[in-house]
């Protein structure tokens, strides 16, 4: 019992009293909780292998034995373990056992099974917005996951054409297609393969109610490490939304293989508007020639770092956001020629739309955004948004009437006043959607 005593005491030396804490001071728990254990007339329990573990524990915890071995890093989370730690824990295998042993305690919700690949951002303002009826013809022209597409389905008894360029995402689409026959109309390709491909289910022009676009890229592309999109997931720097589809089209790891160092600088200030651009695609150029090409996503991320030494960046939310974001950014939209596509969609909408048609947008960053109100407000020339903010660089010169509407003249009537953006309630569920931008528009002429 003595040694048992001397252990005790040097353990509730570890734990100080905090009379802040009042009753929730662990200090003050322990310390009862022993001096009751001594007092007690049964102290041969002391010695019990019970009271040995329980020692054992407390002590882990005093001497920080778990934060020691789980270090907090930027890519943890709550339980301090990485995310692929907590895959391997939480694997389907333990999840399907869960499921058997806890059928009346565990159980997700249909919403949850429903869109566990991607959680839809502002589904509710989007669908508002498009407003879809009975016996009409729409496009989701960003099918992703299938979330949008879903809830349009289940809101009016249409007719849906789904677009996708990511072979994954077309196979969702033809699931989808099973489960509400003859309603949906799956499509694989990009935005400017759409016309051929409409032509050939006889579809024309004029003739769709809706549009709906959710640019960026999807949860399902990020949360896969081997496609090269995810700055947290180890992988070869792919980067190519359509996969293998097009073996001709350049990888992310190619780009930075091949391109000088002023393309490099173009890439990443122009695309990822990111401040370093000059400094990174230096130490690229000097990486390749003095060590090796750059191919996966780790090495990416460790590359920009380096250029970035003891500097903490914040997204909008405030939380640590790696330095290496906006150069991921701007070499998937290089890759995959996001802006043109956007740029081409947006034409499409004007032709395939009828009179009185929906457009709706969701973009997730300026470049995308200014695209889209630029065509909105009817600010293009020759049929490419105007990449100059101002038309009339000379305050000098003086147009007539006829130049002006000419140059004002737009297709499309704004349905939102301004920008909507997701609530707050939205962004803490789903935090990617905090960049979330969406205009709705009405075509007029």
């Amino acid at each position: 019992m003595t040694t048992q005593y001397k252990k005790f005491t040097r353990l509730i030396a570890k734990w100080p009293l905090d009379s802040t804490k009042g009753d929730r001071d662990l200090g003050k728990f322990i310390r009862d909780k022993v001096k009751v254990a001594f007092d007690s007339k049964e102290k041969q329990n002391l010695d019990s292998e019970l009271c040995n573990r329980q020692y054992n524990s407390l002590n882990k915890l005093a001497d920080n034995h778990y934060k020691n071995k789980y270090k907090r890093k930027h890519s943890s989370t709550a339980t301090g373990l990485t995310t692929e730690e907590c895959n391997l824990i939480l694997s389907n295998e333990v999840l399907d056992y869960l499921k058997e042993e806890n059928k009346g305690f565990f159980r997700l919700s249909t919403e949850h099974v429903q869109y566990k690949d991607h959680t839809p951002v502002m589904l509710n303002e989007a669908l508002k917005h498009l407003n879809p009826k009975d016996n009409e013809l729409y496009i989701d022209m960003t099918f992703g996951a299938g979330g949008h597409s879903r809830k349009i389905l289940e809101s009016a008894d249409c007719r849906l054409i789904t677009l996708d360029r990511d072979p994954v995402a077309y196979e969702k689409a033809q699931k989808l297609a099973e489960e509400y026959p003859n309603r949906v109309i799956p499509l694989l390709g990009r935005f400017s393969e759409l016309p051929a491909l409409l032509k050939a289910k006889e579809i024309k022009q004029l003739s769709i109610d809706g549009i709906l676009f959710d640019f960026g890229c999807s949860s399902m592309q990020l949360d896969t490490g081997e496609r090269g999109f995810s700055i947290s997931k180890n992988g070869y720097l792919d980067m190519r939304m359509d996969a293998d589809r097009d073996p001709n089209q350049i990888t992310a790891r190619e780009v930075l293989a091949t391109a000088n160092e002023h393309e490099l600088y173009k890439i990443f200030k122009i695309y990822g508007e990111e401040k370093k651009a000059a400094k990174i695609a230096q130490t690229i150029i000097q990486a390749r020639y003095m060590i090796k090409n750059i191919e996966t996503t780790e090495e990416l991320v460790d590359l920009v770092n380096s250029c970035c030494p003891d500097e903490i960046r914040l997204d909008k939310l405030q939380r640590p956001q790696s330095n290496a974001t906006k150069v991921f950014q701007a070499l998937r939209i290089f890759v995959n020629n996001e802006l043109n596509e956007l740029n081409y969609g947006m034409l499409l909408s004007k032709y395939y739309l009828k009179l009185n048609g929906r457009l709706v947008t969701i973009c997730f960053h300026s470049l995308e955004d200014t695209i889209v109100k630029r065509h909105i407000a009817g600010n293009i020339i020759n049929e490419i948004a105007n990449p100059v903010p101002l038309r009339y660089l000379s305050p000098t010169l003086i147009q007539n009437q006829d130049t002006i509407d000419k140059f004002l003249d737009t297709p499309w009537q704004a349905i939102t006043k301004h920008v909507e953006v997701p609530s707050d309630e939205e962004v803490e569920r789903n935090p990617r959607s905090r960049s979330a931008r969406l205009r709705a528009a009405i075509k007029v002429k």
